[in-house]
Parts: structure tokens; sequence; C-alpha cells
């Protein structure tokens, strides 16, 4: 039975990547920002108008910017993969 040892790669460690980091920042940031916006706001959009906290609204951009973002990726991957079948 072979054993790991520290250097040779295997395992995680259990350490974040820069990835994992900046989002970790970015959540953080949002906290804060929703904390400290906290009043109600009129959104006008088209024919329709919305009384929301303002934090609520940024969140719910965040949630809708997180999903176009993700969604954009796996359409990304998806081409990437078919362009190397064929």
């Amino acid at each position: 039975m072979a054993q790991d040892s520290p250097g040779d790669g295997g395992g995680g460690g259990g350490r974040l990547g820069g990835g994992a980091i900046a989002s970790l920042i970015g959540v953080g940031l949002l906290v804060v920002f929703m904390v400290q916006n906290r009043e109600k706001v009129t959104l006008h959009f088209l024919a329709w108008n919305f009384t929301w906290p303002l934090w609520v609204f940024t969140l719910v951009i965040a949630l809708v910017g997180a999903l176009v973002w993700f969604g954009l990726g796996v359409i990304r991957r998806h081409r990437r993969r078919r362009a190397r079948r064929g």
C-alpha cells in the first residue's frame, strides 16, 4: 500500500483556490452592501411598479446574474465538447 507524501500533489490538503477566495470575498461584500442598504425603493419596469427593500432587489439581481453566468458557462462547455468530438 502506497501512502501519499506531502509533496506529491495528492489530496487537496483543504486549501482554497483563487476562485473560491474571490467568491467568498464577493459574497462578503454583497452581504455588507445589503446590510447597509435596507430602505425601500420603488422600481419602475415597463408597466410594472415594485416597492421592495433595496437588499431584496440586490439579492434577486445577484441571483439572476449568477444564473446567467452559470448558464453561459454550461453553453461554453457544451460547445467545446461538441467541437472536440467532431
